[in-house]
C-alpha cells in the first residue's frame, strides 16, 4: 500500500504529534510519512517497527535517537528477504541511540557474531528489563549472550531463539528457544536472570494496547 502524504496530514501531526505515545509501522510506506513522525512525534512510548527492509534503517536510527528520552517498549523485525543487508547497519548503530533503560527490547534480526558484540558494547550503559531475540542467522551467538548480558547482569528477564535452524537439519542442536534447555536456564538464573519462552514473553501488540486503555 502507497501512504499519499498530503498537507492535511502534516498539519494534523503537525498539531497533535506531541500526543503520539503508541506508534506501530510496517516500513514499506512513504518514506516522507516516516520522516513526520521523526519530525512531530517526540513523545512515543511504544515503537514498533516491522517487516523493515534496507532502504530505511537510517530513518529508525534517527527516530531512536529523537525519541529516547520516552521510549519504553521497542520492537525492530527486518523482512526476511532484506535481513542480511539491514541486520548488520541496524547492530551497528542502534546500540548507542537507546536509553538508559528500556522495559522491553525485541529483536529479530540475522545477526551476526561481530555486529553483535558492537551492539552489546554500544549499549552497555542501558539497562533491559525484558530482552527478546530472534536469530535469524546462522551463527550461534549464545556466547555473546553470556559474556556481555549474563555476566554482566544487563537484563531481568530474557528469551532468545535461533529460528533460522528450523529449516536446517544439519544445524537442528541450535534450533530451540533457550528456554527449552534446562542447564542453560539455570546458569542464567545464577546471576539472577530469568529466562523466558520467546511466546509467552513476546508483547502481543492488541493486548498491550488493551492494557494500557
Amino acid at each position: 500500500m502507497n501512504l499519499q502524504i498530503d498537507d492535511s496530514l502534516h498539519l494534523f501531526l503537525q498539531k497533535t504529534g506531541d500526543h503520539l505515545e503508541n506508534f506501530r509501522s510496517r516500513f514499506g510506506y512513504n518514506q516522507k510519512f516516516l520522516e513526520l513522525i521523526m519530525k512531530y512525534c517526540k513523545n512515543i512510548k511504544f515503537l514498533n517497527l516491522y517487516k523493515i527492509d534496507n532502504q530505511f534503517t537510517h530513518l529508525i536510527t534517527n527516530l531512536t535517537e529523537n525519541i529516547k528520552q520516552n521510549l519504553n517498549y521497542l520492537t525492530i523485525e527486518v523482512l526476511n528477504s532484506f535481513s542480511d543487508e539491514a541486520s548488520p547497519i541496524l547492530l551497528q548503530n542502534l546500540g548507542q541511540t537507546l536509553p538508559s533503560k528500556l522495559e522491553y527490547l525485541s529483536l529479530k534480526l540475522c545477526i551476526k557474531t561481530n555486529d553483535f558484540v558492537t551492539f552489546l558494547k554500544n549499549s552497555q550503559n542501558t539497562f533491559i528489563e525484558k530482552l527478546l531475540i530472534m536469530q535469524e542467522g546462522n551463527e550461534n551467538i549464545l556466547q555473546c549472550i553470556k559474556k556481555y548480558i549474563m555476566e554482566e547482569g544487563r537484563v531481568k528477564y530474557l528469551a532468545f531463539k535461533n529460528e533460522f535452524n528450523k529449516y536446517s537439519h544439519e544445524l537442528h542442536e541450535l534450533d530451540s528457544d533457550l528456554h527449552n534447555s534446562k542447564d542453560e536456564v539455570k546458569e542464567f538464573k545464577s546471576h539472577n536472570i530469568i529466562v523466558k519462552n520467546h511466546e509467552d514473553l513476546c508483547i502481543k501488540i492488541y493486548d498491550f494496547i488493551r492494557e494500557i486503555d
